[in-house]
């Protein structure tokens, strides 16, 4: 079976593909502090490499082998990104600068289950208020367009925290108690 140079090209292609989608994983939970999780899934992710690579250096003089390992690898890492944002493993913190001072805007986050915490400032051009929203990043396009539709013209910035320790939020996301 594995003489047929189509059939041959097609797995290694899948088996790259599923190798680094593996890998993109494993680096993600890395990361975000899954070290058990991600050292059972390296494991899995090694086996793949191993056969894959073997099969393309048991075939060197194929040069279809070698494109398709190529091509698998970065179709891969596409398919990983795209299975983490699925996952959309950890939270996200999004600050807020709003002109509209006078709006309501953090009591309205709040009623959607949002953590937020809002303080006076100031820009260049006069008054601002400034919100930090916490939120899972599952939520991370919701709060988004929760912010756009509340003030179209507001400053958005958002990053991923590397830890997180107390305030009443944590404690209701921890007991799944958000309604956003």
């Amino acid at each position: 079976m594995l003489h047929n140079s189509v059939v041959m090209v097609l797995i290694i292609f899948i088996i790259n593909v599923v190798y680094v989608s593996f890998f993109t994983m494993r680096m993600i939970l890395t990361l975000k502090g899954y070290r058990y999780i991600a050292a059972f899934v390296s494991m899995i992710e090694i086996v793949i490499y191993i056969v894959g690579l073997g099969l393309v250096l048991g075939n060197l003089n194929h040069i279809q082998n070698i494109i398709a390992y190529a091509v698998g690898y970065g179709t891969g890492v596409i398919a990983g990104m795209k299975i983490e944002e699925k996952l959309a493993l950890g939270y996200i913190t999004v600050n807020v600068i709003t002109k509209e001072y006078d709006k309501d805007l953090p009591k309205q986050l709040r009623e959607k289950g949002y953590g937020v915490t809002n303080w006076a400032a100031e820009g260049l051009e006069g008054d601002r208020m400034a919100l930090q929203i916490l939120t899972p990043r599952k939520y991370e396009l919701k709060l988004y367009q929760n912010i756009k539709e509340l003030d179209p013209k507001a400053f958005i910035i958002a990053y991923e925290p590397k830890a997180i320790h107390g305030g009443f939020w944590v404690k209701q996301v921890k007991k799944g108690k958000l309604h956003i």
